[in-house]
């Protein structure tokens, strides 16, 4: 009997699944965050953790099966380099699953999957909220300065007027 064997095929054939699972494998290595559905994270999953592990030993060998997977250079460097050393002491599950709820659309079950050392940038949204209004002060002086250089120019206005209307007085 062959219970609990086997894979989601996701009503795709299979070399349309395979580009997808790799796609998404070498999506969630580059930025440690994806969004996608319950149902493909849950395969994703098991490819990355299979990856992860492998990644934990650089050897030649590890590199040259895991380059099967993942085609992008740069995330392959990353997983090896990066990934692999960070999850060096855990003994497995790499990666977490945040239910986010239904999929306007289609009603589909919506998920996060991340890493599970992902650190989500807290200060750099702080940073942006602070910048921005120093943009909006600093637009407002500009503003400013449009309308006291049109003062300066009426006045300079007036200054020539003044001694043409003297001229005729005297």
């Amino acid at each position: 009997m062959n219970h609990k064997n086997g894979f989601n095929p996701l009503s795709r054939t299979t070399a349309h699944r395979r580009a997808m699972s790799r796609n998404m494998v070498t999506s969630l290595f580059r930025y440690e965050r994806i969004t996608t559905t319950k149902a493909k994270a849950l395969e994703v999953r098991k490819a990355a953790e299979k990856l992860i592990t492998r990644s934990k030993v650089d050897s030649v060998h590890n590199r040259r099966q895991a380059a099967r997977y993942i085609q992008d250079d740069i995330v392959l460097a990353k997983l090896f380099n990066e990934i692999g050393p960070r999850m060096k002491d855990r003994a497995g599950g790499y990666t977490r699953i945040l239910k986010l709820g239904f999929r306007q659309g289609d009603a589909a079950d919506m998920v996060i999957l991340e890493l599970v050392d992902y650190k989500l940038d807290v200060e750099g949204k702080k940073e942006k909220k602070e910048s921005k209004p120093a943009k909006k002060d600093a637009e407002k002086a500009e503003a400013k300065k449009p309308a006291e250089k049109g003062k300066k120019k009426a006045s300079a206005k007036k200054a020539d007027a003044e001694p043409a209307s003297s001229k005729s007085d005297e």
